[in-house]
């Protein structure tokens, strides 16, 4: 596969910055992430997996940056690092503060430019887009529009932000029709209803990715490609597993699948991805699924519609 990319422009990184959310249990902590030239940057929110936090996820957060993003790593009350346990009273309410943390950071990218030396005066704030792996995949779908089924069916109130322009939805729970009994019964908020999900977005999947949580297999981290309007892409990793070769972080214990050529892909993708449909560069799109299909074979596979 072709390694062209975009070269990488020297970043800088700030944290913890604290993000007001009235009522949250704890204070926000995130990261902020930027390169140290440019301007008119566009910004992308970040939600880390279960017990993750603003410290993970450096194989993303640092090429998005390199490639000219300001990226934003909240860190949400489910994270190790002094965050809520499964078995504390309020945790069955923490999807609903990953949500709210996500809208908060968007509420104050004043906050987020002034952390940051340099930054001030330098983000777009009309060029915004929302990522997310796994748990963080469901929370970011919120914003783009995915609701959440209630176990009796009923839906949610919507919580789709018309700020975000664009997604990036890695390993995305599936719909909730598939939970296992267990996690129907300790996970009820895993029920994403795909079907208002109409901002344009990228699905990176991997084919290997056998959940526990569900009864369906591999497949079922497609349903967010398949289900929903907005869903444009779908990058399927070749034995790609929860990880999806390491994005999680660099040689870290919880990859189970390490590739530094999965990593390589999803960068690339993801990055052209978001350079296309946050207007930066309409070429960068087309070049990556013209690779991918060229020169793809063993490592992903794009399919577009």
């Amino acid at each position: 596969m072709s390694t062209s990319t975009i070269p990488a422009a020297p970043i800088s990184s700030v944290k913890p910055v604290v993000v007001p959310v009235p009522g949250r249990p704890a204070p926000l902590l995130a990261r902020v992430t930027a390169p140290l030239h440019g301007e008119r940057l566009p910004v992308v929110v970040l939600s880390h997996g279960n017990g993750w936090s603003m410290d993970g996820y450096a194989p993303l957060a640092e090429h998005w940056a390199g490639a000219g993003f300001v990226v934003v790593q909240p860190t949400h009350l489910d994270s190790r690092a002094g965050g809520l346990g499964h078995d504390d009273p309020a945790f069955s309410d923490v999807w609903r503060w990953r949500i709210a943390d996500l809208t908060a950071v968007l509420d104050h990218l004043d906050v987020v430019e002034a952390a940051l030396p340099g930054l001030a005066g330098r983000v777009d704030r009309e060029r915004v887009a929302i990522a997310g792996h796994s748990w963080g995949a469901q929370t970011a779908g919120a914003l783009l529009g995915a609701g959440v089924l209630s176990a009796d069916g009923a839906l949610e109130e919507s919580f789709a932000d018309p700020r975000v322009r664009a997604g990036v939805l890695l390993a995305a729970t599936g719909t909730g029709d598939s939970l296992t009994p267990f996690a129907a019964e300790h996970l009820p908020f895993m029920r994403p209803a795909y079907a208002q999900l109409t901002t344009p977005t990228l699905v990176v999947t991997g084919d290997a990715d056998d959940s526990a949580l569900s009864t369906r297999g591999p497949d079922w981290f497609t349903d967010a490609y398949h289900l929903s309007p907005g869903a444009e892409a779908l990058l399927t990793l070749s034995g790609g597993e929860h990880s999806l070769g390491g994005v999680v972080g660099h040689e870290v214990a919880e990859t189970t699948d390490a590739s530094p050529e999965r990593v390589a892909l999803v960068q690339r993708v993801t990055t052209a991805w978001l350079r296309f449909r946050l207007g930066l560069d309409d070429a960068a799109w087309p070049a990556a699924v013209a690779d991918v299909r060229r020169t793809g074979a063993g490592i992903g596979d794009l399919t577009t519609r």
